[in-house]
C-alpha cells in the first residue's frame, strides 16, 4: 500500500513539475497618442524642472504634476514660492515645467 501511495506521489509530484509555465502577459505597449502626449524638455524646460527638484525636495516629497490639475497647483505654487522665497522668475520656469507635464 505504501509503496502505491509513494508511486502515486512520484507520478504526481513528476506530471507537475513537467507542466507548461504559466507566464504573466506581456506589458500593453503604450499607444501612438500615449507616446505622442510625452513632451520633449527644452533646456527652459529643463531648467524649471531641475528647479522644482531642487528647492521643493528640500522641504518634502515631490508631487508628480499630473497629481493635481493646473487650477489646483496655481494657489500651491503662489504659497511654495513665498516659503521657498522663490523670485517670479524662477516660479514662471517652475510653473511651466509642470504646465507642460499636464
Amino acid at each position: 500500500m505504501k509503496a502505491k501511495i509513494l508511486t502515486l506521489a512520484a507520478i504526481t509530484l513528476l506530471a507537475v513539475s513537467c507542466s507548461t509555465k504559466k507566464t504573466a502577459p506581456a506589458p500593453a505597449t503604450p499607444t501612438v497618442t500615449e507616446t505622442a502626449k510625452a513632451v520633449e524638455l527644452t533646456p527652459e524646460l529643463a531648467a524649471g524642472k531641475s528647479m522644482y527638484e531642487n528647492n521643493c525636495a528640500k522641504c518634502h516629497k515631490l508631487y508628480e504634476p499630473k497629481k493635481f490639475t493646473q487650477e489646483e497647483w496655481a494657489p500651491i505654487l503662489v504659497r511654495m514660492q513665498k516659503k521657498a522665497h522663490l523670485d517670479d522668475t524662477q516660479m514662471a520656469s517652475i510653473k511651466s515645467y509642470i504646465h507642460s507635464q499636464l
